[in-house]
């Protein structure tokens, strides 16, 4: 038998801690396009709600060639457990076109030592984006991106262009 929080009879409910098997990581498959070149690579990247940027990893960055940005002013920047990055304060930073299912963006990526991982997408992407994910299954869907996400942007253009020779058709029939 349960008990619930006041102590009263819950027999029959069930207990999420026990039966869920929630993802502790959520993982996303994107395309990283390198703005000067357009070469493209695949990099799995961990979507991190306790992250406040979007980082990318030194030597992912280093062996895949990217064109790195020195910043203005350095950054330091902590790991989950309050420590110091391992890599020191973040001095450069990549702009890539990153491609995911039918969404595309420009973004930033501070460059520091992530370790295994090769790219977080931080509270900053997540904020901006709401993606919907699923904690059982790990999918994540862009279904509410803002007006100025890739994916809206090309959907816009597209109903604009098709206004605009819904116009054009009519004007020419009204000429006939």
């Amino acid at each position: 038998m349960n008990k619930g929080l006041a102590g009263d009879n819950t027999e029959g409910t069930r207990d999420l801690r026990r039966t869920m098997q929630p993802l502790k990581e959520v993982w996303m498959q994107v395309g990283l396009e390198k703005v000067d070149s357009h070469e493209g690579v695949s990099v799995k990247a961990l979507l991190d709600s306790g992250a406040t940027g979007m980082f990318a990893d030194k030597k992912f960055i280093e062996k895949n060639g990217f064109r790195l940005e020195k910043l203005e002013r350095p950054v330091r920047i902590r790991n989950v457990d309050e420590t110091g990055n391992s890599g020191g304060l973040v001095i450069h930073e990549i702009e890539v076109n990153v491609y995911y299912r039918g969404h595309v963006e420009r973004m930033k990526l501070d460059v520091c030592d992530l370790g295994r991982t090769e790219v977080i997408l931080g509270m900053l992407w997540l904020a901006a984006h709401n993606p919907e994910i699923n904690w059982e299954t790990g999918e994540v869907r862009m279904t509410r991106c803002p007006p100025l996400c890739g994916k809206n942007k090309k959907k816009k253009e597209k109903q604009e262009l098709k206004e605009v020779r819904r116009r054009k058709s009519e004007e020419e029939a009204a000429i006939r």
